[in-house]
């Protein structure tokens, strides 16, 4: 019985889910808010519901900037444009003539907060960033910028064909499911489709004329109530998904999962795009993953050339619409199907119905059912009208292209192929194994001969395949029968055993060949797979020794030249993250679509969205850390970006190249880091060496100035003054050299803290004490908390921070300034400040002050050499706190330092009077040396 606690686990919701809807929701927080007004047709209302919205949103004060507006001639709409504020076209020339364009680069620059792009699915014109007017809106919403659209249910990739079927009209400008499931918002703007009829008749729609002719086309009410069912449709799906992430987000229960995923199987037929987006919808319905696969025989793989490309471009629209893609080979279809199946763990096999019903041969539906009886088999009906075949290329569309297409595929089709000599050859040797036999008839049986024609069918199937092996045999048992078979040098048989000799000889001729073009074809398959993983292990061997992103480059550079034919080109960033030319410049090269793709770490190019006119494909080169660089590839022929295969071996080729790149980083970055290591070393030797060599002169030079200065008879009162000024001068470079010998002995880690459990003000009077000549011109302010604890800390260490601090405020401020020293305690830790009422720290030098040999004042007549902030730095890291430079609350400099307070030990209570008194005496008695700091305690 499964208890209370067992529920609550059931219901708790996955926390992987819920992390990866967080990430999300601040990848998109980062974007603008993309709002989409969705309709069944034109003349809904959707430009004037947007445009309402907008009004409301400037009278709130927010910035409304229209980007594309189309008003159609309706009066109510353009009405609303009073008070808007309109961004002009760009203007593009495109064969002679002068068209429109929404222009990005202005918008970007503008950067309003809300902008307004009317008909998403627009094409753009030739010339313009973007083909599409959605790719212009993405950049927008990268930019951070919001954007409110429309769009009709028709210009849906995966609902295209569906509307078609519907209405007889193919729409040619469309868009991904993608961008309207990821939109922010869909509003849906709907009327009956009475009204709209009325409204179409009252030229509220468009204007006379057309709306005539549409009422006799688009505008049927039956197509109107059919697309209304579609839009309906299409949001609820929408509003599913926006309600199971709300319940992922409020944790309101377990997150729906689902084990359904759909595999799509692409043929060679016309229709393919209508089983794709068929597909496409049913795994949109069922909330499922989808791959679409396509199986090349070797009977397939002799396809003309046009129809592969067209099988090719049918992947890549699934692609598109959110599916993975791959193109597997095999001799049998319905096996191949069933075992990726079985690998994916594919629960449903979506495929298109078969025209062809033969009693001796199975459909491939029925041998898979056969294979796994327990998938699901989903039969997709075919396409009900011409305009389901036609617009196969989404960005044309255009019923007249597909008649141009199609003529030309027919006429490539009638002419001789090039391999139409192996037919020749195929010929020839069969009749050349006759004339060969002819001399030996005398010698061998029929029998023996015959067994050479089938062995020349052979050896013609391993060279030129399955075609010129059939001719092969078909000339084979003609040419037996001609040349061997009594009566000879005639087709007539004289007995009916050599009838089945020659049928029996034409079918093992026929099988054969068949056999052996098969086994040639998963040959060549095997071949092509292993010089492809050869290539990858020869690309990563020759990565792996590398040191330097030269020789990446020349290595990738290679390797694509020979694995693709194609010409590579490495571009590296710079410290900026702009991308190098290269040198010599490269014709065709776009350094700003590099550039592009580069930043937006999205490929560009040749068969992606973003300019596919371009003669290269640009393909980042992502890292795990960051993005490296970016490959420009221009390939020989530009079908091949298109194969699933080709593409995922560049983007592995792409992803080793970018972990070689930061590798070779991080070895620039750790040898630099060891060199600094290693100066640092040396440096601080030859400091510490030095520094104990002077210390024994120096101490000998102070004694004797004292000396001196008591020498008998009296000194006169300038030899006096010299000998004062020997004695400071001989201890201010003793100090000096005190500095250098303790920096020295902390970097070395000679140091060992005395750590004692003390009152922090006990310190705090040493140090003012042992500080008073330095500060007899200044004012000094102490600031402590009265209920400070004890703190561990090294007391000698501690009182040296202090007097550096002290010090340091004494050199840079002018006589007369105040210094005031602070403590409090703060969480964990306790807080010392040390700050004046002086000019302050220079701008930008708050970290490098604490450098070493680094001084406030680069040029200055002061004393010091720019080690007393290093020190304190290193005795503050060392007692586990952190020191911190900034400008004070008196204006001037402040250095502020932590020390950990952790547990201190029980102590007896004491008279809080007396321990005043012993804590007061210390400073006391520095400020009878000091009257300035006596008036201020």
């Amino acid at each position: 019985m499964a208890t209370s606690s067992d529920l609550r686990s059931d219901l708790r919701p996955d926390p992987d889910v819920l992390l990866a809807h967080v990430q999300a929701q601040e990848r998109r927080a980062a974007r603008g808010k993309l709002r989409i007004y969705f309709g069944a047709s034109a003349g809904v209302g959707k430009t004037y519901a947007m445009l309402t919205a907008a009004r409301k949103m400037l009278a709130d004060g927010q910035q409304v900037l229209i980007g594309v507006i189309e008003t159609h001639g309706r009066n109510e709409t353009a009405a609303l444009l009073d008070g808007l504020e309109i961004l002009p076209l760009r203007q593009i020339t495109y064969r002679e003539k002068t068209l429109s364009e929404f222009d990005i680069d202005t918008a970007l620059e503008r950067k309003p907060a809300l902008i307004l792009m009317d008909e998403l699915a627009h094409s753009n014109a030739p010339g313009s960033r973007h083909p599409k007017r959605w790719q212009d809106v993405e950049e927008l919403l990268d930019a951070g910028i919001d954007v409110f659209t429309t769009v009709n249910v028709q210009h849906l990739e995966s609902l295209n064909d569906v509307v078609g079927g519907i209405t007889g009209i193919r729409v040619a400008e469309t868009l991904p499911d993608t961008v309207f499931d990821e939109a922010d918002e869909v509003v849906l703007v709907d009327i009956p489709a009475d009204e709209l009829l009325a409204r179409l008749k009252t030229g509220r729609v468009y204007k006379a004329q057309q709306a005539e002719r549409a009422a006799r086309n688009f505008f049927r009410k039956g197509n109107l109530i059919a697309l209304r069912e579609l839009a309906l449709r299409r949001t609820a799906d929408r509003v599913e998904d926006d309600v199971q992430a709300y319940r992922i987000e409020k944790s309101i229960s377990a997150v729906w999962k689902t084990d359904a995923a759909l595999l799509a199987c692409v043929g060679p037929r016309a229709d393919a795009d209508h089983l794709i987006r068929s597909a496409a919808r049913l795994a949109s319905q069922m909330n499922a993953v989808w791959h679409a696969v396509y199986i090349e025989t070797p009977a397939l793989q002799r396809l003309p050339s046009a129809q592969r490309e067209r099988i090719l471009k049918s992947l890549k629209l699934a692609q598109d619409l959110g599916a993975s893609t791959a193109v597997l080979s095999g001799s049998d279809i319905a096996q191949a199907i069933v075992d990726y199946a079985r690998g994916q763990n594919f629960s449903r096999i979506v495929m298109g119905r078969s025209s062809l019903n033969l009693p001796w041969r199975d459909s491939h539906m029925k041998r898979i059912a056969m294979y796994a009886p327990d998938i699901d088999l989903i039969e997709i009906g075919r396409a009900t009208s011409q305009s389901d075949l036609s617009g196969q290329d989404g960005d044309s569309g255009s019923r007249s292209g597909d008649k141009i297409k199609t003529i030309a595929e027919k006429a490539a089709s009638t002419r001789v192929p090039p391999r139409y000599l192996r037919y020749v050859f195929a010929g020839l040797a069969s009749l050349g194994t006759a004339l060969l036999a002819t001399p030996l008839i005398q010698v061998f049986n029929l029998v023996n001969i015959a067994m050479l024609f089938l062995l020349t069918v052979v050896l013609v199937a391993v060279r030129f395949g399955r075609g010129p092996s059939v001719l092969a045999t078909v000339v084979g048992v003609s040419a037996f029968d001609f040349f061997f078979v009594p009566p000879r040098f005639s087709f007539a048989i004289s007995d009916l055993q050599y009838g089945l000799t020659f049928a029996v000889m034409l079918v093992v001729g026929l099988i054969t060949g068949h056999l052996t073009a098969g086994l040639r074809y998963q040959a060549r398959v095997a071949s092509h797979r292993e010089s492809r993983s050869r290539a990858l292990y020869e690309f990563a061997r020759d990565l792996s020794g590398v040191l330097q992103a030269e020789q990446i480059s020349e290595t990738t550079q290679a390797i694509i030249q020979r694995a693709f034919r194609a010409t590579a080109t490495l571009l590296l960033p710079d410290e900026n993250g702009r991308l190098q030319a290269p040198v010599p410049a490269i014709p065709g090269l776009d350094m700003g679509i590099a550039q592009w793709a580069f930043d937006r770490v999205e490929t560009a190019g040749i068969g992606t969205d973003t300019l596919p006119a371009s003669n290269f494909f640009y393909l980042p080169l992502v890292a795990p850390m960051r993005t490296r660089g970016l490959l420009a590839i221009q390939p020989e022929s530009r079908r091949w970006i298109l194969i699933p295969e080709q593409r995922q071996q560049l983007d592995t080729f792409a992803a080793l190249a970018a972990i070689a790149l930061e590798r070779v980083h991080y070895i620039e970055v750790a040898q630099d880091a060891l060199i600094h290591m290693e100066s640092e070393r040396l440096r601080n030797s030859l400091l510490a060496a030095l520094s104990h060599d002077l210390r024994t002169p120096l101490t000998s030079l102070v004694g004797i100035s004292e000396s001196l200065a008591m020498s008998k008879p009296p000194l006169s009162t300038v030899q006096q003054q010299m000998a004062q000024a020997l004695h400071d001068e001989t201890l201010r470079m003793s100090a000096l050299v005190s500095n250098l010998l303790d920096m020295a002995r902390i970097q070395s880690g000679e140091v060992k803290l005395n750590l004692q459990w003390q009152p922090f003000e006990e310190v705090v009077g040493s140090a003012l004490r042992a500080s008073g000549s330095q500060l007899v011109q200044h004012q000094i302010v102490t600031r402590l908390d009265r209920d400070l604890p004890l703190v561990s800390f090294d007391a000698v260490l501690i009182e040296r921070v202090l007097c550096n601090l002290l010090e340091n405020a004494a050199k840079y401020t002018p006589a007369g300034s105040r210094i005031t020293i602070s403590a409090a305690t703060n969480g964990s830790h306790m807080d010392v400040m040390v700050y004046d009422n002086g000019p302050g720290l220079p701008s930008g030098r708050e970290e490098a002050i604490f450098e070493k040999f680094t001084r406030g004042e680069r040029e200055s007549a002061k004393p010091g050499v720019g080690l007393g902030l290093a020190i304190c730095r290193a005795i503050v890291e060392a007692h586990h706190g952190l020191i911190q430079a900034g400008k004070s609350p008196d204006g001037g400099a402040c250095i502020v330092f932590t020390l950990p307070l952790g547990t201190p030990p029980a102590m007896p209570d004491m008279d809080e009077p007396a321990e005043l008194d012993k804590l007061e005496d210390p400073d006391s008695r520095q400020a009878g040396a000091n009257p300035h700091l006596q008036a201020t305690l």
